[in-house]
């Protein structure tokens, strides 16, 4: 039986900053409750690479087998991963309007800030899951592209900056089905320096 024969560590979620605690508008109770996901997508990337070190490869078919299942759950689970940890590692700012570097991009690309906003809320009030800016890196330029699920309308060699998450468990706790409300509290709690170290982590040209 062939498998796929590939070092499969585990990882382990990534700690909250106490900030996160403390959020205006967004509880503790929420925040609480939103970690408890992220550390499920966590526990089942690392238990979905597990089974595939073991699945018979030859069994692989694109109606269905477990080589499909599993593949598909993985991107579903990392994609959870990648997209919890840019939301809560870029929550506990100051929020406002972005400053220096990623404020100059926005103002670029969109025309304004309130331009920027407009489109970024409207985009998040569309998506069933997540709502993202995104440098394009073919486009050369920031876009707020929409995901309705974890695993969904990924575009390719496009990095995440700003990851709004609009899936109800984010924010049923604090505001019902008000979710424009929920996203004005999101962007009031963003920590631009944070983006703007990504921008220069990224090297993400600024001209």
């Amino acid at each position: 039986m062939a498998t796929l024969a590939f070092n499969h560590q585990e990882i382990a979620p990534r700690q909250l900053k106490p900030r996160l605690y403390e959020l205006d508008g967004i509880s503790r109770e929420s925040v609480e409750a939103h970690y408890k996901l992220y550390e499920g997508y966590v526990a089942k990337r690392n238990e979905i690479l597990g089974a595939l070190s073991e699945v018979d490869l030859s069994s692989a078919n694109q109606t269905y087998s477990e080589v499909r299942a599993l593949k598909v759950d993985l991107t579903f689970a990392i994609g959870g991963i990648k997209n919890h940890e840019i939301y809560f590692e870029h929550l506990g700012g100051d929020g406002g309007d972005p400053v220096d570097a990623i404020g100059d991009l926005i103002e670029r690309d969109f025309g304004s800030v309130a331009a920027w906003r407009a489109d970024l809320t409207a985009t998040g009030m569309a998506g069933r899951g997540w709502a993202w800016t995104a440098y394009d890196w073919d486009e050369g330029r920031l876009l707020n592209y929409l995901g309705d699920a974890q695993n969904t309308y990924p575009i390719w060699n496009a990095t995440p900056l700003v990851a709004l998450d609009v899936y109800e468990h984010a924010y049923f706790l604090d505001y019902q089905t008000d979710r424009a409300s929920y996203i004005e509290a999101f962007l009031a709690n963003v920590d631009w320096p944070t983006i703007n170290d990504w921008l220069t982590g990224y090297a993400i040209p600024l001209r």
